[in-house]
């Protein structure tokens, strides 16, 4: 195994870094001006603390930073490899292109909560929390104190049954497997699967060029 050199250690840091940054700009900004929006749009946003408008915003802005930085540097990582890896890659990828062109539109979907779980969980729960926001916004009969006291209510109901909900959901995603049983990794066995297909090509080479040779062969091609 190659080891790295520390340009590539230093180049994968600094991706790592310009993740980070651009998710804190795109998280951050996304939060700010949703911020301004209920600002401007509801009372009883404008009664909140300062600092919990600030905490909105980083629970925003935190997970879109380590997000992205995360996907930059395994970005630069693919980039990186070479040799047996990045055949053993691209074998990868067009056995998962061929599996999901395969699949049904029913596999297709659970297949695609199944790796995108969090992220139905997260949109779910944030998605009831602004319906529920906007309808408590719309009552004339309570006052902005009441409204926020609603508004809780609404938020830790609705994460209790997101929580029972996201239960369900892996159930059902994982209905047919073993949880029991570990996911083994084959990546060291395809490696070397890969090397030793290079190594017979090579020999069935070696082979054929000393064979025109002892015939008398100027030249044979690979």
């Amino acid at each position: 195994m190659k080891l790295a050199t520390s340009e590539q250690l230093a180049a994968h840091s600094a991706a790592t870094r310009r993740g980070a940054l651009e998710g804190a700009l795109v998280g951050g900004g996304l939060a700010t001006l949703a911020s301004l929006y209920g600002q401007r749009r509801w009372a009883y946003y404008r009664a909140l603390p300062p600092s919990l408008k600030v905490l909105g915003v980083l629970v925003v802005a935190a997970p879109a930073l380590s997000i992205q930085a995360e996907r930059r540097g395994l970005e630069y990582d693919k980039s990186q490899w070479e040799g047996d890896g990045a055949r053993m890659l691209e074998t990868h990828e067009e056995r998962v292109l061929t599996r999901w062109e395969r699949m049904s539109t029913g596999e297709k979907f659970a297949d695609w909560a199944r790796r995108h779980e969090y992220s139905i969980i997260v949109g779910g729960w944030a998605l009831s929390l602004a319906v529920a926001g906007g309808i408590i916004s719309r009552d004339r009969y309570q006052t902005t104190a009441q409204k926020i006291v609603q508004a809780r209510m609404w938020a830790q109901g609705l994460t209790i049954g997101i929580i029972l909900s996201a239960a369900g959901l892996k159930t059902n995603l994982n209905k047919g497997e073993s949880a029991s049983k570990p996911v083994a990794d084959h990546s060291w066995m395809e490696v070397l699967g890969q090397q030793e297909k290079d190594r017979q090509e090579e020999e069935r080479i070696q082979k054929r060029i000393a064979s025109a040779q002892r015939r008398g062969a100027p030249d044979v091609p690979a």
